[in-house]
């Protein structure tokens, strides 16, 4: 079994697992070996599909504002930790590939294997949503037609992208790509980078 196909497997039962309560305070009750690479995938996707749940609840046109905000900061909360996973990943394939050498004229990927992965789970819940509402009893005809249409793109989209992750890793492995790290140096959830929160640090420091 290729990574990918290993990766698409524990996505869709962490999709399926949710979707028994489907509850966005449902506990995660993650299977595998803490911290082995099944584990963070699992947990990862868990996130994904959180997220997207409250994604929607967010969107409800009457939602309570103050209800609104407690969503909008939780899932900045979820993005942060989403962000953790996925660097993660990329460092269990840093250390996987960390005894091959690169090619002098290796390349470098504008997307570590790992921000491939992220997509990757996201389209899980893609397709798992648009099989729903490409099959609703209760919607139109036109309707189940355009998303069957789209379920097609999305599941061309799973195809090409699972030989698109698995060349990727198959390059690094033959020395034609370089694996590099980077943090994604998010700014906004830092109190010493993002200026709404180190002002308002600095003028309660004032004031005292």
């Amino acid at each position: 079994m290729s990574l990918t196909e290993k990766a698409w497997e524990i996505f869709n039962q962490s999709v399926n697992d949710y979707h028994i309560t489907d509850n966005v305070d449902s506990t995660e009750n993650n299977p595998f070996q803490a911290n082995s690479l099944e584990w963070i995938l699992y947990s990862k996707n868990w996130i994904d599909t959180v997220q997207w749940h409250l994604e929607d609840i967010i969107r409800e046109e009457d939602i309570n504002p103050v209800e609104a905000l407690k969503i909008k900061r939780r899932i900045d909360k979820l993005n942060q930790k989403r962000t953790d996973l996925v660097e993660q990943i990329d460092f269990w394939f840093y250390k996987n590939f960390e005894t091959i050498t690169p090619n002098p004229d290796a390349r470098i990927n504008s997307e570590t294997p790992a921000w491939c992965i992220d997509r990757f789970s996201i389209l899980s819940l893609k397709i798992y949503h648009m099989s729903i509402e490409a099959s609703r009893e209760d919607a139109s005809e036109e309707h189940k037609l355009q998303c069957s249409q789209k379920l097609q793109i999305l599941l061309e989209q799973h195809k090409d992208l699972s030989t698109a992750i698995d060349q990727l890793l198959d390059d690094i492995e033959n020395g034609k790509v370089k694996m590099k790290l980077y943090k994604q140096m998010k700014m906004y959830n830092d109190e010493s980078l993002n200026p709404i929160l180190y002002q308002k640090m600095q003028k309660n420091e004032k004031f005292q």
